[in-house]
């Protein structure tokens, strides 16, 4: 046995669960799904108020970080740091770029994209912001959807994943410190201090990223639901998430027991070339002149006052819409962010941090802007000229209604529909697998190398918690439900976010003083 295997098998042979991590999350999951049952009238106080204390006390405070991520993450890819490899000027990357690009995309907002792009244009077509005095269903408002939909799914987000993502990847690969979520705040503090904080800032992440993907996985489930009930006439309800939820799980459980360089790098793979072939039928069959003439108007309005639309309270009108739309989005990318960017770091190894850039907030910015463009501009359309009334159906429905509905107006309906589900099973399936593996590897030690994977059982231990409190949430709220966890996680997650920011800030004036590399 050569010496790369022996310290492989030495790795493995360490690896053990670190229980104070572990378990504090554990529990606290544990304990929402007991209280909505034994108590669903605490459960909903005590979720509306944590609700009420993030957007109306705190959502300005994500507004500002989000828009200060856009800003910082354009200063890092043109900075000295910008240069620096990943693992040392040596290293070789893990994925082609082609397959970096597409584990990125499904693992971070795919599967949203898939749910919002059809339902979400419509909500805001009919009820925009009061304050603004847009006329509901109006020319105006099918504007203000389009520039919504580039304001939520494109560069904020992206930008919100990318800032932990760079700290997290330089710390662990040129600063060696340890695999921890707190090494994205190593910057700011000696490894010994670093150490203290570690188990206490893993715990918490792991709770907040745990109600994030539940809050994801709970889309997807609705969505699935949505495609099953328009290919086959089911009922769109608890009974058929239940069974989605079972049948997500264990396929998950497969694609997590084949490794990072198997399972989530070829569904990934497949999963793009679903996207663009949905592209391209819409492209073909659907209102082309109309999106794209109607997105090109929108993405400069949204260009033009992006600054003004991300910062959007509300406050002073009274208006609650921000806090349910915008503020919801940016505690929900700040939930999934710590840990995504654990995941999304281990796969940039053997890149240069401006290649990070590009590939983790430039490349799927641009992707998302064409999708919305498309699927948004194509809904838009059927709305407003009466082709389909998509509203009435959601009102009927559900949002999860939305997307087959579109797509069920074009010819050849059945395959497009069926190629739609499959890309949504795909990116629930990607995206479960990959965040867990993430939060499994945090709860492990002995992780020493990007490759390595967390022991498969706290995989599908987190797997099978997030799948539960996800069935909770929207068994019994609903849409709304998906909303509460996001609130729930988003906040602890916030103040982490905003370390890393500062923590890239200090990174980004003298590189060479951190990387261990530039010293040798």
């Amino acid at each position: 046995m050569d010496s790369n295997s022996s310290s492989t098998v030495e790795g493995k042979a360490k690896q053990k669960i670190r229980p104070f991590v572990f378990l504090p999350a554990f529990i606290l999951l544990l304990l929402t799904i007991i209280l909505n049952f034994t108590n669903y009238e605490a459960f909903l106080a005590i979720t509306e108020k944590a609700k009420n204390f993030m957007v109306i006390d705190m959502g300005w405070m994500f507004s500002i970080s989000g828009v200060l991520c856009v800003i910082i993450i354009v200063f890092v890819y043109f900075s000295p740091l910008g240069e620096v490899r990943l693992g040392g000027p040596d290293a070789i990357p893990l994925l082609k770029k082609s397959s970096w690009f597409a584990v990125t995309l499904c693992t971070t907002i795919a599967a949203g994209i898939l749910f919002w792009g059809t339902a979400e244009p419509i909500w805001h077509l009919a009820y925009p912001p009061e304050s603004l005095g847009i006329e509901p269903m109006s020319a105006e408002a099918a504007i203000f959807a389009m520039e919504t939909m580039y304001l939520h799914w494109t560069f904020i987000p992206y930008a919100i994943y990318a800032v932990p993502t760079i700290v997290f990847a330089f710390a662990y690969y040129n600063m060696k410190r340890s695999f921890s979520v707190g090494s994205q705040i190593s910057p700011l503090v000696t490894v010994g201090v670093q150490k203290k904080f570690n188990g206490v800032i893993d715990a918490i992440v792991l709770f907040t990223v745990a109600t994030g993907i539940s809050a994801s996985f709970g889309t997807a489930v609705m969505n699935m639901g949505g495609g099953i009930n328009a290919l086959f006439g089911m009922n769109n309800d608890k009974y058929l998430w239940i069974i989605i939820t079972i049948i997500g799980t264990i396929a998950f459980i497969i694609s997590s027991g084949t490794g990072l360089m198997k399972g989530i790098r070829i569904l990934s793979d497949v999963n793009v070339y679903l996207y663009y072939v949905i592209i391209a039928a819409l492209l073909i069959l659907g209102p082309t002149v109309y999106f794209f003439s109607i997105g090109t108007e929108a993405f400069g309005g949204f260009l033009d006052n992006i600054f003004s639309k991300a910062l959007f309270t509300g406050t002073a009108a009274g208006d609650t819409w921000a806090s349910g739309w915008t503020m919801f989005y940016w505690s929900n990318w700040m939930a999934w962010a710590p840990v995504s960017a654990v995941f999304l770091a281990r796969i940039a190894y053997g890149y240069k941090i401006k290649e990070v850039v590009m590939m983790n907030f430039v490349i799927p910015s641009i992707f998302s802007v064409v999708w919305m463009t498309i699927l948004s501009g194509t809904t838009l359309n059927f709305q407003m000229t009466g082709r389909v009334d998509v509203l009435a159906i959601m009102n009927e429905q559900g949002s999860a209604a939305a997307a087959y509905a579109v797509l069920g107006e074009l010819p050849l309906s059945g395959i497009i529909i069926g190629i739609y589900l499959i890309a949504v099973m795909i990116s629930f399936i990607t995206a479960t697998d990959s965040t867990t593996n993430a939060m499994a590897s945090i709860c492990t030690t002995g992780i020493r190398e990007g490759s390595q994977e967390a022991p498969l059982l706290i995989k599908v231990a987190w797997g099978v918690i997030v799948g539960s409190v996800s069935l909770v949430f929207i068994a019994t709220l609903g849409i709304d439900g998906i909303k509460m966890m996001s609130y729930l996680g988003g906040f602890p997650a916030l103040f982490l976010g905003l370390f890393s920011l500062i923590a890239l800030l200090r990174i980004m004036r003298k590189p060479e003083k951190f990387d261990t590399y530039a010293k040798e």
